[in-house]
């Protein structure tokens, strides 16, 4: 399917750019998600009507994602949680535990899907390197730090 894109999309291109993507990745996720539209006629002269409105609201989004980011960078995150004595959780520490505790500690907006745990869920007491995607363009590091409360 031929697509517009409203907004960058990672894998995929930028603000502008006509695509092809699989039918199902457009019906049920892009053109739901309002990242994108199919590209008709119609559809394109809307879009270079609204270009640089899109552009400007996309700025923002960047502006936005890079003070958070800059924030984040070097943030160590403290998460409690059930181990035993061998230092093995009862249990894991998911992106959804990550996204929680940082809304908790002030950092509004972090959804779980941003939360990138490149080894799966945390099930070991230790400190771990998890990068939160805030922006396509905007990859912050972080450290978790997993404190064990023995049981």
């Amino acid at each position: 399917m031929q697509i517009i894109l409203l907004e960058k999309v990672v894998n995929v291109g930028n603000l502008g750019e006509v695509v092809r993507v699989r039918d199902g990745y457009a019906r049920n996720f892009l053109i739901p998600q309002k990242k994108a539209r199919r590209a008709t006629e119609t559809a394109l002269k809307e879009f270079e009507v609204r270009r640089a409105e899109l552009e400007k609201i996309q700025a923002e989004k960047l502006a936005a994602s890079q003070a958070i980011g800059e924030r984040l960078e070097g943030y160590s995150l403290k998460i409690s949680q059930k181990a035993g004595v061998d230092g093995r959780l009862f249990g894991s520490v998911t992106n959804m535990d990550i996204s929680t505790a940082l809304i908790a500690a002030g950092f509004a907006g972090i959804e779980k899907s941003q939360v990138r745990l490149p080894e799966g869920a945390l099930k070991m007491v230790g400190e771990f390197p998890v990068q939160i995607a805030l922006h396509p363009d905007v990859v912050s590091s972080i450290a978790v730090v997993v404190v064990g409360d023995l049981v």
